[in-house]
């Protein structure tokens, strides 16, 4: 009886905790409690490849300890992949709620410190150039971490609380992208520097009026029952002038937004610094929150060589991307090397049929005629509107088909996703002006939507995030040696 007064109480101040720090002291007296603690210590699971972490960490801590750096560098240029003998097993990391197999983590542990030193001391025959080649090809082997953020209205809110409880730990990815209010959340974010992070996630320091309504009439004449121009106000107040390569320049951070063509000829298309550098961001923003019916299509803006806005493709407009991209996982794969996927699900209608935690859990026998059910509701649902928007007139029904189709086509989670519960509340305020209290709720709710993935995404992300660190610092480093090179030669001349 004790014990299970102690649970429940750990379990209600996990429900309510404030902070990171309170939840994981929480979290692990519930893990002692619950017996996972022991579990954790053991390292032989038939989870994971075990002797295969086993050997690499013994090889690793042998090759720090004799100085072998020849032996060291090539045990991390050949030997680092992404989920290592399964270390990735998304199993791994329901058993307990704070970490994983201490052999797990003390393996990413002793990568991460061995690319430290390699990076930030001098070794023999390894000079600065060669250092950074090799740092950028290992990253491009072992690939990086990116976090999607899907549409959601002002219910979109929730993704500052995952942002911040990412950044806190220091796992917030370099690529971000988002649709529909998703992108809005990821074109702010992207504009904003780590350092500035903390004042971005202070809901007074954003113009949060984004909804006006304009009626009934409004939206049958086409023009939508929002009016555009306050969003687009409140987009540029709070993205500001940026282009996509500006943004990335200022903060390196890959902003990617999904739009989707009016057009039928036209494909959806992601936009970010690789395939439009000289668009605007809050452009792309408004465009892909232009959910059809709300807002009227948009025509994307760039910037011209002398800094003046023009129109990007006149005769072409955009709407909401979340439409049919909501998450773009593959064409991120493609541009960046992704090997792992953070999702932050808000979109209503795809929130309720998420399970309750999220793609990480094993399915149940309790669960299973659920998701039989959904699985042959999604398959024939997909078949019936896919014969619809094919052969369907007038043309109102068959786009109507077509956008019914690509929602259910599509996929909506992730390697990691993360979600929230939703009140009848919530829903009510999904197309209204948000309070800076109501933002202060759902950036908590976030939050506490997050710390339980942390782990995981620890595990994934670390050695990644190492690597990015690496590369940057020695990027300075080269640009110091080159500008002391053109020095030394000037004074050489100069004698």
């Amino acid at each position: 009886m004790i014990k299970d007064a102690r649970i429940a109480k750990y379990r209600k101040m996990l429900a309510e905790a404030p902070n990171y720090e309170v939840w994981k002291a929480a979290a692990l007296e519930l893990d002692f409690l619950e017996g996972n603690a022991e579990w954790k210590e053991e390292f032989v699971s038939d989870l994971y490849h075990y002797e295969l972490i086993y050997d690499r960490l013994s090889n690793l801590k042998q090759y720090r300890q004799q100085n072998d750096f020849e032996r060291l560098k090539r045990a991390l240029r050949e030997g680092l992949h992404h989920d290592l003998g399964n270390m990735g097993n998304p199993v791994l990391y329901t058993r307990s709620r704070v970490g994983t197999k201490h052999l797990i983590e003390e393996y990413i542990t002793q990568v991460c410190e061995a690319l430290d030193f390699l990076c930030d001391n001098p070794v023999p025959g390894f000079p600065v150039a060669d250092k950074l080649q090799f740092f950028r090809d290992t990253l491009t082997s072992y690939g990086r971490p990116t976090l999607l953020l899907s549409g959601g209205a002002t219910l979109g809110m929730f993704h500052f609380g995952v942002i911040k409880a990412l950044w806190e730990k220091g796992l917030l990815p370099q690529v971000v992208a988002g649709s529909s209010s998703g992108a809005i959340i990821a074109a702010i974010l992207g504009v904003h520097t780590d350092a500035e992070v903390p004042e971005m996630l202070v809901p007074e320091n954003h113009n949060l009026k984004a909804w006006k309504w304009r009626g009934l009439l409004s939206a049958m004449r086409g023009d939508g029952l929002m009016d555009q121009e306050q969003l687009r106000s409140c987009l540029r107040d709070n993205i500001g002038e940026y282009t996509f390569e500006e943004a990335y320049q200022r903060t390196g951070r890959s902003i990617n937004v999904s739009v989707s063509p009016v057009e039928v000829h036209q494909k959806a298309r992601l936009l970010c610094g690789y395939t439009s550098p000289y668009l605007l961001v809050w452009s792309a923003a408004l465009a892909s929150a232009a959910v059809p019916g709300i807002f009227p299509p948009v025509t994307l803006m760039k910037k011209d060589l002398h800094g003046n806005a023009l129109p990007y493709m006149p005769k072409v407009k955009f709407v909401d991307g979340s439409v049919v991209s909501d998450l773009p996982i593959e064409r991120l794969m493609h541009l960046y090397d992704v090997n792992f996927t953070i999702v932050s699900q808000t979109n209503p209608h795809v929130v309720p049929f998420l399970s309750g935690r999220g793609e990480d859990e094993k399915l149940s026998l309790a669960r299973l005629p659920m998701h039989l059910l959904k699985s042959e509701v999604q398959f024939h649902g997909q078949g019936v509107f896919d014969y619809l928007r094919k052969r369907l007139r007038p043309e109102l029904l068959r786009q109507v088909s077509g956008q019914l189709y690509t929602i259910m086509a599509q996929r909506y989670s992730g390697d990691v996703t993360i979600a929230p519960s939703y009140s009848v509340r919530d829903f009510s305020r999904m197309l209204a002006n948000p309070e800076p209290a109501y933002v202060r709720e759902m950036i908590l709710a976030g939050e506490r939507a997050t710390w339980p993935k942390i782990s995981m995404i620890r595990s994934h992300a670390r050695i990644s995030k190492t690597l990015e660190r690496c590369v940057r610092r020695l990027k300075q480093q080269n640009r110091r040696t080159a500008e002391l090179r053109v020095i030394s030669n000037a004074d050489s001349n100069a004698s």
